[in-house]
């Protein structure tokens, strides 16, 4: 059962208030806030959203403690969060009209409960793609969907994915194979089960790797793409991968600071691409695993969790969670016993 139930909007106030997720200096989980600012009418042009999930990934991560100085000059307070899905509770815009199911994607401010948006940024959420997938689904696949694009993935191709368990990687390596490509997915070894469910063969990390490789692959490998951000650019040379088709972890940065722009192409841009990707997912062509879904309020606890590098998948908020108890996940079961 899915821990997110649809609200009913129709008899709904239009809401003058919203609980966001602020920070008021760089640094780590601590420093973020749940509070409670005035939320104004949207100007034409616009909706008002009311969030239902959204998505939190690393880049949020490494804006928020400073490593990533791209709007190091923004004034504190500070939001964080870009993907989200909800339901359209006022608008100024005949294409989203009140009780529309939208996801959406914004430069920063989408762990709230409300949420003013252009209605450019918007896409209709079909009713088949559950909440938690649609709000964690526009930074992580469509930075996954521009990544196979650029490399121009598809049949006849064999591409190794670094980090293939992970939010970007799993994405990737589902819509490669999707594709018709054959996909090799690097990984550690309690991930080898979730990537063969997914049609992928699992190879992992440590000494030895590129021999692995190579015996999943005896034809080759034409292409590679790393999310591990490590070794990778001297292993696809030790595997012959021409470098015009190999992307880095900088790449991959690159990708998503991009989508992270509020100009008007990139806005654009980002909205085709999520589009494309939801019809992608309500196809089943990939599915995105949550592997944490935790109350906006205790989003100090959700990054924490995505810190420690061993979640599958997505970690996910809800605002509206049926339970907000706090369960033990398996994999913090496992991660204790070694």
């Amino acid at each position: 059962m899915s821990p997110i139930h649809r609200i009913e909007v129709i008899a709904v106030k239009k809401p003058s208030e919203t609980r966001v997720v602020e920070y008021d200096r760089t640094g780590d989980v601590d420093v973020l806030e749940n509070r409670t600012r005035p939320l104004a009418p949207p100007p034409p042009g616009q909706v008002t959203v009311e969030v239902i999930a959204t998505g939190i990934s690393h880049i949020d991560i490494f804006i928020r403690d400073g490593r990533e100085s791209t709007w190091a000059d923004e004034p504190f307070p500070r939001r964080s969060g870009s993907d989200f899905a909800g339901i359209v509770v006022d608008s100024a815009d005949p294409r989203f009209p009140r009780g529309s199911d939208v996801v959406g994607h914004v430069r920063s401010g989408a762990h709230a409960t409300y949420l003013t948006v252009p209605a450019s940024a918007l896409v209709k959420k079909p009713s088949r793609l559950s909440w938690e997938t649609a709000g964690g689904l526009y930074l992580a696949g469509v930075t996954a969907l521009d990544t196979l694009d650029d490399l121009h993935i598809g049949a006849g191709d064999t591409v190794v994915i670094s980090a293939a368990a992970g939010g970007v990687g799993s994405i990737e390596a589902q819509l490669a194979k999707h594709r018709g490509a054959k996909v090799i997915g690097t990984c550690g070894a309690r991930n080898f089960d979730y990537l063969r469910q997914l049609g992928i063969v699992p190879v992992e990390y440590g000494p030895g790797i590129a021999d692995r490789i190579r015996k999943a692959a005896p034809g080759g490998v034409t292409a590679f793409i790393d999310n591990f951000g490590q070794d990778g650019h001297e292993l696809a040379r030790e595997l012959d991968v021409p470098t015009e088709r190999y992307r880095s972890s900088a790449d991959r940065r690159e990708v998503e600071l991009a989508l992270l722009r509020d100009d008007a192409e990139s806005v654009e841009h980002g909205t085709r691409q999520l589009e494309t990707l939801v019809r992608l997912a309500e196809s089943q062509a990939f599915t995105l695993l949550i592997s944490g879904f935790y109350p906006l309020a205790d989003v100090n606890r959700a990054y924490a969790d995505l810190q420690r590098l061993h979640s599958r998948g997505k970690v996910v908020l809800g605002t509206q969670p049926v339970s907000t108890t706090r369960h033990l996940k398996a994999r913090d079961v496992a991660d204790a016993r070694t």
